[in-house]
């Protein structure tokens, strides 16, 4: 068993939708989440988010090149 890492779709640091929220000042998810989703985020067993988006915007200039 790999243990409890997490692989680099559940990194939500690194995804675009992960923005700061001056009105909470804390960093929160854009995307909408279900309940169920919602539930499994807060218990940290969202390992893969079918929402990530690379947050990297050297991605996005390598892309345009």
């Amino acid at each position: 068993m790999t243990g409890n890492k997490k692989s680099p779709a559940g990194i939500c640091e690194e995804c675009n939708f992960y923005t700061y929220d001056d009105d909470y000042e804390c960093y929160t998810c854009e995307q909408d989440l279900d309940e169920d989703e919602m539930a499994r985020f807060l218990a940290d067993e969202f390992r893969d988010c079918p929402y990530y988006q690379p947050g990297n915007e050297y991605l996005v200039v390598r892309k345009q090149m």
